[in-house]
């Protein structure tokens, strides 16, 4: 359901945004026509496979390739030796960043492996299974050491070091001091020690959160062809093509205008496929065999080797006056970084108390090194952790004061004008509208009954990104406009982009026809992530309608000898100003050759406008005391889309993002033994949610506009993903009367606390 808070600028209709036109992919999708990465087949394509380390964290003694290369069917083999040295340099990757020397290390390990399952060396062979034996032939003789598994064990001074030459940036100085912990920052706001001292309860706890990974179902692939001229053309599925385009030619040393990358359908994403992993392996095997070299990861592969999100420690404190207001909130926040630096302890710290109006904060963040996977983005990637911790402290302060958990929130919510401790200042948000939304829902207002059956809040926030975004588009004789883009179209954007395109134009979305174009068809175009693609693609494809909708109005004026000034443009129709004469946009299109040929729309933009998104979750819950099982029986998420162009989009997000929150809260986790090793690299083992597990998801959006877009849209794919893990909690508290510190809540640590609860003596 919708709840419409406000109009924006006085628009209270639109044409097409707010419809629900079937998705322009989604026939394709549905009969098994859309080509993912790895129905690409080519003549003469010959297969790769990768050499991985057995062991957590080792030095790499020598590697010995004879054995392989003397087998029948490989034609080419290759260790880091084979790509070009790297400057230490950083590179955004549009949602964080890498430094080069430190992904060409994470391609093919350079010396040291630093997490099983870490790249070692890669073959190309006539067929998949052929290549699989050669990497069984490859001899690899390896220096184990001792590895470090969690940011506590890390952070230690005398704890093993994974980067020998790694040294400590506090408070944006470089300390100096080797150490496995990358950097420490600090986000201050008023003075927290008076807030805590002025302060009528305060509670204080720590949370552990274990590596989880993005669960998406397509693993990791590329194909890539190194033609005789020296033009790289990759395929793969990835949520950036230019980013891929510009890590790649970045590893191989040559201009990024040498480089192609056809971006292809994507099997999901939720951050996981920003890094490259394979496309430099491929290519230059490729150029070694002069042929076109296809990879695809086996689900083991991805797992073990691609980058999950960031286990934490998280200590977070916060303290409440007399009339119930936060008047101080302090956390501690030490994130996994795995094998290489750049973590989300900074994305954790910007959102951990965010949806509140807290006058006093101190806030420590930490990136630290462990022997897992170099860590990547996972849908709002920190905020889940921050919020665990910080939602968890709101549920037990409401607890002890006695009040209702989203009157609370209400009464502390920031708003516009509130300011974070990390610096930004609220424009025109939303908080406050979910709130009394969850407040007044019908599932809110319905009692809960049964024995062991709770219900828990929690609220969440993701500030969203611009980024820079390209579009064109040409209008056919037919009335129809073509629409190209360059983001990866995840979740149904190619319909919430052109449809913000036939809203300007005053057409159908039937009517647009678009595509998501290579890196030479099209102008730069960063990630899809960052909940950026609606917003700022969709802005992209505005102003083209704009460009077009002035072409138009030109041609109309040249047709009737008016001036421009004299013609009238609303929904569709092209008119004089008398109203003497019309023209409907399909008329018009039929005599683009009349008035000097075709019209095309270009655009790119880089918008700063972006105004960050909240979300309230309600969950009920029944906890199998016997057990230790958590059921999840009810599950209403409220959250402000700003203006939601497609609402089944919107609803999708929000159901999606939700379901993977529930899958964290509750099993999902990577189980790493004593020696580094993964013992659950399989979707057998590593346990995500099915439809089995979940019941309905009942969705709320909430229309708060954004001021900062043309028509008022705010990201919605990251932000639902960061209540679930404290609503349940919170839900587990209140059936049992537990509090669950750590996740998952398994049913072992469900049992766990309930047995600590009634001294070990069993169920309650």
């Amino acid at each position: 359901m919708a709840t419409k808070t406000e109009d924006y600028l006085g628009i209270t209709d639109y044409k097409v945004i707010g419809t629900r036109p079937i998705r322009h992919d989604g026939v394709d999708k549905v009969i098994g026509r859309a080509k993912y990465g790895a129905d690409i087949d080519m003549a003469g394509m010959l297969h790769g496979a990768v050499v991985r380390s057995p062991h957590a964290h080792a030095r790499i003694k020598s590697i010995d390739t004879s054995k392989a290369e003397a087998l029948t069917g490989i034609k080419a083999v290759i260790t880091v030796e084979d790509l070009p040295l790297q400057e230490d340099k950083i590179e955004d990757l549009g949602e964080g960043a890498a430094n080069l020397q430190h992904l060409r290390a994470n391609v093919l390990a350079d010396g040291k492996v630093l997490y099983h399952g870490h790249a070692v060396a890669a073959v190309a062979a006539t067929d998949i299974h052929t290549a699989q034996e050669a990497v069984d032939l490859i001899d690899v003789e390896y220096e184990v050491l001792q590895p470090v598994l969690t940011v506590q064990e890390a952070m230690k001074e005398d704890a093993p070091l994974l980067l020998e030459n790694q040294t400590t940036e506090s408070l944006g100085e470089d300390t100096g001091q080797k150490s496995n912990v990358c950097t420490h920052f600090r986000h201050e706001l008023g003075d927290v020690e008076r807030g805590f001292a002025e302060a009528e309860l305060v509670v204080e706890r720590e949370f552990d959160t274990a590596t989880v990974h993005q669960g998406y179902i397509e693993p990791q692939n590329a194909t890539a062809l190194w033609s005789a001229d020296d033009q790289i053309t990759v395929w793969c599925s990835t949520q950036g093509a230019f980013t891929v385009r510009e890590q790649t030619a970045q590893i191989l040393d040559v201009p990024v205008s040498q480089v192609k990358v056809v971006p292809m359908e994507i099997g999901g994403g939720f951050g996981g496929k920003i890094r490259i992993y394979l496309e430099p392996l491929a290519a230059v095997l490729s150029r070694k065999t002069g042929r076109p070299v296809k990879m695809v990861m086996s689900r083991t592969e991805v797992l073990q080797a691609t980058g999950p999100t960031a286990g934490s420690f998280i200590k977070c404190k916060m303290g409440v006056d007399k009339a119930g207001k936060i008047v101080a909130a302090y956390a501690y926040m030490a994130y996994e970084s795995g094998g290489f630096p750049g973590s989300w302890a900074a994305p954790g710290a910007m959102c951990i108390f965010a949806p509140y109006n807290i006058p006093n904060v101190l806030i420590d963040g930490y990136e630290v090194l462990v022997n897992k996977p170099q860590t990547m983005a996972y849908r709002a990637p920190g905020a889940t952790n921050a919020a665990f911790a910080s939602e968890t402290i709101i549920d037990e302060l409401c607890e002890q004061l006695g009040v209702d958990p989203l009157e609370f929130r209400l009464k502390n919510s920031a708003r516009e004008g509130t300011r974070r401790a990390d610096g930004p200042v609220y424009p025109r948000i939303g908080n406050e509208e979910c709130v009394k939304t969850a407040l007044s829902s019908e599932h809110y207002a319905t009692q809960l009954s049964g024995k062991n059956r709770g219900r828990g809040i929690a609220s969440g926030f993701w500030f969203n990104v611009g980024l820079k975004s390209s579009a064109a588009a040409s209008v056919n004789s037919d009335g129809t406009v073509s629409l190209v883009e360059g983001s990866t179209d995840i979740g149904g954007t190619r319909t919430s982009i052109a449809m913000q395109l036939a809203e300007v134009l005053g057409i159908r979305a039937e009517d647009v026809k678009p595509q998501v174009a290579d890196t030479d068809s099209i102008g730069d175009t960063d990630v899809t992530g960052g909940s950026r693609t609606t917003f700022a693609t969709g802005w992209a494809a505005y102003q083209c309608a704009l460009d077009i909708k002035e072409q138009l109005i030109e041609r109309a004026a040249k047709l009737w000898e008016i001036s421009t000034d004299d013609v009238v443009f609303d929904d569709g129709t092209f008119s004089s100003s008398d109203s003497s004469k019309t023209f409907s946009f399909k008329e018009l299109a039929g005599m683009l050759d009349e008035t000097g040929g075709p019209v095309m729309g270009r655009a790119t933009v880089n918008p700063s406008g972006v105004g960050g998104a909240f979300a309230v979750m309600i969950a009920d819950i029944e906890v199998d005391t016997e057990t230790g099982k958590v059921e999840i029986l009810r599950v209403s998420v409220i959250q402000d889309a700003g203006k939601a162009v497609y609402p089944s989009y919107v609803e999708g997000q929000m159901q999606g993002g939700i379901a993977q929150g529930i899958g964290w809260a509750l099993n999902e986790e990577y189980a790493y033994n004593r020696d580094g090793l993964l013992t659950n690299a399989s979707l057998l083992d590593y346990r995500m949610p099915t439809c089995l597990d979940l019941p309905m998801i009942e969705t709320h959006i909430v229309e708060v506009p954004n001021p900062g877009h043309p028509y008022g849209v705010r990201g919605v794919g990251e932000v639902p993903i960061v209540p679930p893990a404290a609503a349940v909690a919170n839900a587990i508290y209140d059936a049992v009367g537990v509090r669950m510190t750590n996740l998952p809540m398994s049913p072992g640590e469900v049992l766990k606390a309930l047995w600590a609860k009634n001294g070990g003596n069993g169920t309650a």
